[in-house]
């Protein structure tokens, strides 16, 4: 069979063949069908097997002080053997899987082979195909909950644990701090208890998780947000329970501990951090500090773990198997939800490439799972790597009053930003037959700004009138990108058509609201501002590229650049990423020029998404990677396509020329003035499906594509495969 073990003299990884364990009395051999990758414990083994011999003694005092007794009794010589034989050595990881009885050993009778189980330990739920694992360190999973989700049960134990030091009561008040694995889940079980939550994480992902979980507030530790909202709930007593689910060397969550838990409060290290304990601020608040020991009591008896010798409920209630069977209990309930926890589950063959992806940063994950051979995908475990492209359903609308033949085209502003008066208003300002009608913005005088400058014949900061005006034929929505999706709802329901800039969605939710605005008012006219399909150099060299027969590939660097500190491009938390504003773009021109929407999402990125890689697949086979860069030469082009396919190649370099390799080479003369990214034809193109009634520029259904595929990236950075874009039924 194959197991995952490591080198910690070397740091070696392997998938190694190993003889299948023996099954002992005590215990049962269970096949493994998930185990769960600790992305906290067991990669900071992992981490700590690649160090130095230096580092290895810097991270581990403890064993280091057991070389220097080991010297003074037996020598030098001899230790130096026993340390190097005992460092050159294959060690196991994993500690918490779910997986089949296989074989039932003497002397257990509460379980049979086919039943599954859950299992617990690192030394017998260890990432292998076959396990012994003894019978207190085994729960039986409940009826209809998935596998998968009862590999979760150790790591459960861990947080239940702590949970359980806490003491918590109904009605209280906690302070996670760190929300990894087990922060996420004490953050649940806290919840489910009745205690109110706040989270503390430097990881804005980590935050909004845990949030969707259950948690009132969450925030950076070294923001006011988590102070803020301490104080608030506890109206400025401080948390009765602090729990430390946080690593690494730095004191401050002990320190925030301290400043954020009541007089008299409780603080549980759960994680390992440094515990530098500020006495001052221990002593004067008399903190009662508790240390939560893994899975329960009996954790470290042999002769819990090893022989089977439980005990008594009478006298212990709360054991390490009764933990494990409880979260298991609880998740079969839906009281605790770990789906949402799972980032990446990778076949058991790709253990290896998936810890060094961990380790390298390029995998980042809460939680990462194993499946194992002979362990089938199911559905639930699909749909977590897919994300539903809405189908776009239009109901019954009223018909449009006839137009007369010359009346001008009224236009509405919601939004008078950079983009709307740089790039918008110009265009549509000396453009015959289109009326600027009113201009509505938040703050009174960049409205007045607005009137004056581009002729608006009214402006306003009164939304309602402008989407109850029967006069106004089209509303332009270009405010900040939290705001499309909810006013492009309201203008469609109010009859509008409605010209929206990207993004069109932030959030599945959000596409899925638009599209029902869209049914329930039969109004579908609408167009979101992916211009550079408008381009005319670029609608050029697709003529001049001619009909395409055969799988095209498709590059597409954008060389962004970074943003000025202090653009509310920056503000994630509300806005979104930056991809998920500009990414649309993008996709929009690969799937117009591929003709086709894409099937399927792949995406990578460096350390702190950077840099961002993006592959499309369309449904002949065709793929379009868009990179997305921030850490190129300001001085390089923008944007730069190249399109391959029938030995031919398009290029556009950054819509100033472009060219077309093949039987018949063609290239573009330079342009004297500015790009031109098609703003001005796709307006004129609105304008003109507004005044004749006539289809929109792109299809809806397109939009939709185009939109949900952005969407898709993020998960597909959280997961680390690629994620399908299924159509709904």
């Amino acid at each position: 069979m194959k197991q995952v073990v490591q080198n910690y003299k070397s740091g070696e990884l392997a998938l190694l063949d190993v003889p299948v364990p023996g099954c002992k009395a005590g215990g049962v051999q269970v096949r493994s069908a998930y185990s769960l990758i600790s992305t906290g414990t067991e990669l900071m083994k992992v981490s700590e097997a690649g160090m130095s011999m230096l580092g290895k003694a810097r991270s581990r005092p403890d064993q280091v002080a057991k070389v220097v007794q080991s010297v003074a009794a037996n020598g030098v010589p001899a230790t130096y053997r026993k340390v190097m034989g005992k460092l050159d050595s294959y060690t196991p990881l994993g500690y918490s899987l779910c997986g089949v009885v296989e074989q039932v050993g003497a002397g257990v009778d509460d379980v049979k082979v086919g039943d599954l189980v859950a299992c617990a330990g690192n030394e017998h739920a260890l990432h292998a195909e076959l396990n012994w694992v003894p019978k207190n360190l085994y729960a039986p999973v409940p009826d209809g909950l998935a596998p998968r989700h009862a590999a979760f049960g150790t790591v459960g134990s861990i947080a239940m644990q702590g949970v359980r030091q806490g003491e918590s009561r109904l009605g209280e008040v906690a302070l996670v701090i760190g929300l990894g694995l087990i922060g996420q889940l004490v953050v649940q079980l806290l919840a489910a208890s009745g205690v109110r939550v706040v989270g503390a994480d430097p990881d804005p992902a980590r935050c909004e998780l845990a949030e969707r979980l259950g948690a009132a507030a969450c925030g950076d530790p070294g923001s006011a947000a988590v102070e803020n909202a301490v104080a608030e709930l506890t109206d400025g007593h401080g948390v009765d329970q602090v729990y430390l689910a946080a690593g690494g060397g730095s004191n401050q969550p002990v320190e925030l501990a301290a400043r954020l838990c009541r007089d008299r409060g409780r603080v549980v290290d759960i994680g390992k951090c440094r515990l530098d304990l500020p006495w001052n601020a221990y002593y004067e608040k008399e903190l009662d500090v508790r240390f939560s020991r893994s899975y329960g009591p009996g954790r470290y008896d042999p002769a819990y773990e090893l022989e089977g010798r439980d005990y008594p409920i009478g006298y212990v209630r709360w054991t390490e198997r009764r933990n494990l069977a409880c979260f298991l209990d609880l998740a079969a309930r839906g009281r605790v939800d770990v789906e949402p926890l799972i980032s990446h589950i990778a076949a058991f063959d790709e253990a290896v490439e998936t810890y060094q992806r961990l380790k390298d940063g390029e995998l980042k994950a809460v939680a990462v799972l194993f499946r194992y051979p002979g362990q089938k995908e199911d559905a639930a475990e699909a749909q977590a790597l897919a994300v539903t492209v809405p189908a776009v359903r239009r109901g019954t609308a009223a018909p449009s009053p006839a137009r007369a033949a010359k009346a001008p085209v009224r236009l509405a502003f919601v939004g008078a930003g950079n983009y709307a008066t740089s790039m918008l208003l110009p265009h549509l300002s000396q453009r015959d037959g289109v009326e600027l009608s009113t201009v509505v913005t938040t703050t009174a005088l960049s409205a007045a700004n607005a009137q004056r400058k581009f002729g608006f014949a009214a402006a306003t900061t009164d939304l309602d009138a402008v989407l109850g005006d029967p006069s106004v034929d089209a509303v332009f929505v270009v405010t900040r990108h939290s705001s499309h999706a909810e006013l492009t709802r309201k203008a469609l329901l109010a009859g509008k058509t409605v010209f929206v800039e990207k993004p069109l969605a932030l959030s599945e939710d959000e596409l899925a609201d638009v599209l029902a605005a869209v049914e329930e008012s039969g109004n579908d006219r609408l167009q979101v501002g992916f211009n550079r399909r408008f381009a005319p150099l670029l609608n050029e060299a697709r003529k001049r590229f001619g009909v395409r027969t055969g799988p095209a590939s498709l590059r597409y660097l954008v060389n962004a650049g970074r943003l000025d500190h202090g653009s509310w491009y920056l503000r994630q938390g509300s806005e979104g990423s930056r991809f998920a504003g500009e990414g649309g773009h993008f996709i929009d021109t690969a799937s117009w020029l591929l003709d086709a929407d894409p099937v399927s999402v792949y995406a990578t990125a460096t350390p702190g998404n950077e840099d961002l890689q993006v592959v499309l697949r369309y449904p002949d086979g065709s793929t379009a990677t868009v990179s997305y860069v921030t850490t190129g030469a300001p001085g390089f082009p923008k944007e730069t396509l190249d399109l391959v396919a029938d030995g031919k190649v398009l290029r556009l370099d950054d819509f100033v020329r472009a060219s077309v390799h093949g039987p018949e080479r063609w290239v573009s003369s330079r342009l004297p003035k500015a790009r031109d990214k098609g703003q001005s034809a796709e307006l004129a193109a609105f304008v003109r499906a507004v005044r004749t009634g006539g289809p929109m520029p792109v299809p809806l259904e397109s939009l939709v594509a185009t939109t949900a595929a952005t969407l898709a990236v993020p998960a597909g950075l959280a997961c680390g495969a690629p994620v399908t874009l299924a159509e709904a039924r």
